[in-house]
């Protein structure tokens, strides 16, 4: 029987713990962060665009690439995921198709916000947002169909409602949502550690906040987890780590070969994994024991022959 990763999310957020859901951008990203230790996972939309398109996150990345990759990032980690459907792919019609598409794949949670199309990162300038019962609409759209496929499905509502009306309408609009029938509230674009304690204390239901977005240099004050957690906040997404490292690494690591191609190669222990490292850990070996087990020798050995 599947793992049901939704009731695992769902347990893991009502302790209010300050729950530490890492952003991921492909497959291979999602595992690592897995093998790093975390508990839940979360596809990051502008790490989509960058991976895929080498893009901006302004609404570029089609419905389709999102779901697809989603569905390849769940089958990589054996943790809950968090899908990203930015504004939901239309109006609560389409919101609903997705959520459907979602619960058959075994994701475990799904991020929409209440901009208008096409969005924009949450920390970009320029923001606008659709109205409040509109949003609410898309909410129980996706409620009502994940109470039909009988999942535990996590919603998260997001608003970005702070950076353009300020902190009480975004409060306002996450107490709408949780009343829609929201799992979660996430304001995005929150400021201070007062402002995130007032949210915590005003909104009806549990809190996640975007704590990366500081680390990075945008808007978000850096507070410690252990703080956060005290504060009684459920969630800490963390949504452009993993598509942030990747360009700075693969940046740095290319310019320096270009530079000094001999010098990086004979040193290079201190710039990638090792071939038997890498391979390892996407689970060559595995594939190798199952080619022992189901392939006739006779096939093994005329594969095998010139290595």
């Amino acid at each position: 029987m599947p793992t049901d990763f939704a009731s695992i999310l769902r347990e893991k957020l009502a302790s209010r713990r300050a729950l530490v859901v890492p952003g991921c951008h492909d497959a291979l990203s999602a595992r690592i962060i897995e093998s790093a230790g975390f508990e839940a996972i979360q596809v990051s939309g502008f790490g989509l665009a960058g991976s895929l398109l080498a893009k901006p996150d302004v609404g570029l990345v089609e419905m389709k690439d999102v779901l697809d990759q989603t569905w390849r990032i769940a089958r990589a980690v054996n943790i809950p995921v968090m899908a990203d459907i930015d504004t939901g792919g239309g109006n609560a019609v389409n919101a609903a198709d997705i959520t459907e598409r979602l619960i058959a794949m075994g994701v475990a949670g799904v991020n929409i916000e209440d901009q208008i199309f096409p969005k924009r990162c949450g920390h970009m300038e320029g923001k606008q947002v659709i109205d409040a019962e509109e949003m609410a609409g898309k909410v129980r759209a996706m409620v009502a169909a994940r109470d039909r496929a009988g999942s535990a499905l996590v919603i998260n509502a997001r608003t970005d409602a702070c950076a353009v009306y300020g902190l009480s309408t975004a409060i306002h609009r996450c107490n709408l949502y949780l009343a829609a029938g929201a799992d979660l509230a996430f304001i995005d674009g929150i400021r201070t550690r007062a402002d995130i304690q007032r949210a915590v204390d005003e909104v009806n239901g549990l809190l996640s906040v975007n704590l990366m977005d500081a680390v990075t240099g945008v808007k978000t004050e850096l507070i410690p987890i252990p703080e956060l957690a005290r504060m009684g906040v459920a969630r800490v997404s963390i949504p452009v780590a993993s598509i942030m490292v990747a360009h700075r690494a693969l940046r740095e690591f290319f310019e320096a070969l270009h530079g000094s191609p001999t010098g990086i190669l004979e040193g290079q222990q201190q710039w990638v994994s090792s071939f038997a490292e890498y391979t390892a850990f996407v689970g060559l070996k595995e594939y190798r024991r199952m080619e022992d087990e189901y392939l006739p020798e006779s096939v093994r050995e005329a594969k095998y022959a010139m290595c």
